[in-house]
């Protein structure tokens, strides 16, 4: 039986964080719910309207480049990509096609063919009851940077984790929201399928509103064509849509080529030649580039941080930014136990109490002082990692502070060895069967004596100590 090889590409599009429109001054905002109030003669194509190229688009498409690793343009120009469609006010959409502001990068072991910039079409809405079709033109005119990577990735997987790290950078730049449940971020998938180093015969995939959609549909599609070849069919280029609830592919056209949209540079817009910007050098755009996600994630896991936990800070940014805040002079060990509480205590305690979609929103509901003088604590075995996750609770709920909190409610971690003897005879002396099964060679009897010594103590015993007395106890 032949052995199938998949291969995918992406095109990814993502709407840009600016203040107004790829081609004129009208508003850019995604959360406008009044239709047809951001528009104007530009965008809307009445005759005599000129479009101008908004320099900050540009600016923030080549910052991506140069977080990419990739080469910038120096002469750029935009090209009318040539359809009709209700959606699209002049009939073509002013794009780039010879001439792409970026070329070449890698994200995620991917690499990049090219971004370029376009303007966005208008928002269709479909009333299923009537029939009829609605347009929202406030969407038209967007800047839009769409990226296309190389046909290189493997798997639904890998694509998934590809979109969701491009996704996680354009939001460390600035450059976009990126919210593929508004639109502001869409993907389609290029797949096909080969049993040797040719490529098979690709199909496009659109309508893909979420990464996990993506990755049902790419792996949906990888088994239907191998479906087919198997049975000795052929695999039609085409363009298919994703039904969510079939969990299937469907067809809704045939593949155009790039002959079909008829590009030409538009008359309108002058070409560019970039490096006459200043402020478009890559030393400059490189001089004024944040912490990157990548960049962050190899920051905390040299700290000794674990890659999980170091994946979660990084996805969240008000995680990161309180656990930069509390680690800033901590020894690398005390790094590790503040790492730990805040990606699997902390945050358990959040979700638990306080929704994102709270007043207090992106706020951490404690403050650095007292989840460092947690952590010194724990450091410094003051308190049990028991009695912890119980101060910790506390200390989110009351505001109060860790070592009050310990004080008054006497969690204090016992040393004494008359208090911690006294506990441990009394424990033997209530579980003599425990004691027999210790004896009998079941390992899982001392663990189960020790609890019941920490449940005495409320978590205020030491673990190490009152082990050690069990096990003179047992001999």
């Amino acid at each position: 039986m032949a052995i199938y090889e998949p291969t995918i590409g992406l095109e990814i599009h993502a709407e840009l964080k600016t203040h107004t429109k790829m081609f004129c001054r009208s508003k850019n905002d995604s959360d406008e719910l009044e239709p047809n109030v951001n528009i104007c003669p530009v965008c809307m194509a009445h005759p005599g309207s000129l479009p101008v190229v908004n320099k900050e688009a540009v600016r923030q498409v080549l910052r991506v480049g140069v977080a990419l690793g990739a080469k910038l343009a120096d002469y750029t120009e935009f090209d009318r990509k040539n359809y009709f469609y209700p959606d699209l006010p002049k009939g073509y959409q002013l794009s780039q096609y010879a001439y792409p502001l970026v070329t070449g990068g890698e994200l995620a072991g991917v690499q990049i063919t090219r971004i370029h910039l376009e303007e966005d079409t208008a928002s269709s809405i479909h009333d299923e009851a009537s029939g009829a079709t609605e347009i929202d033109y406030n969407r038209a005119g967007v800047p839009l940077m769409e990226l296309v990577t190389e046909p290189v990735i493997k798997s639904a997987e890998q694509a998934g984790s590809f979109g969701r790290e491009l996704q996680l950078l354009l939001r460390y730049l600035g450059a976009a929201e990126a919210n593929m449940e508004k639109g502001e971020m869409r993907v389609e998938a290029n797949v096909s399928v080969s049993t040797d180093a040719t490529l098979g015969t690709k199909v496009e995939i659109k309508n893909l509103n979420s990464f996990k959609a993506m990755e049902r549909a790419v792996e949906y599609e990888i088994k239907r064509q191998i479906s087919v070849l198997s049975a000795g069919g052929i695999v039609e280029q085409q363009t298919l849509g994703w039904d969510e609830n079939k969990q299937a592919t469907f067809p809704q056209r045939s593949k155009e080529g790039s002959a079909d949209y008829r590009y030409f540079p538009d008359p309108d817009l002058p070409s560019m030649k970039l490096s006459e910007i200043k402020e478009f050098s890559v030393e400059r755009i490189r001089s004024e580039m944040p912490e990157l996600p990548a960049e962050r994630r190899a920051r905390y896991i040299g700290l000794g941080v674990k890659r999980e936990d170091a994946d979660a800070f990084v996805r969240d940014v008000r995680l990161s930014m309180f656990f930069d805040e509390c680690i800033q002079g901590m020894p690398k060990e005390m790094v590790k136990i503040a790492s730990n509480y805040l990606a699997n205590d902390l945050v358990k305690i959040i979700r638990d109490v306080e929704p994102r979609d709270t007043e207090q929103g992106d706020k951490i509901p404690m403050s650095v002082s007292n989840f460092v003088e947690l952590v010194q604590m724990i450091a410094a075995k003051e308190i049990s990692s028991r009695a912890a996750k119980d101060i910790l609770a506390i200390a989110v709920s009351e505001g109060a502070s860790p070592r009050k909190i310990a004080t008054l409610r006497d969690l204090l971690q016992k040393s004494d060895a008359g208090a911690l003897e006294s506990c441990v005879k009394a424990v033997l002396d209530r579980n003599p069967s425990v004691v027999i099964d210790f004896k009998a060679g079941k390992g899982a009897a001392l663990e189960f004596l020790l609890g019941q010594c920490m449940k005495e103590l409320r978590g205020a015993g030491d673990p190490a100590v009152l082990r050690e007395m069990l096990q003179n106890h047992l001999r």
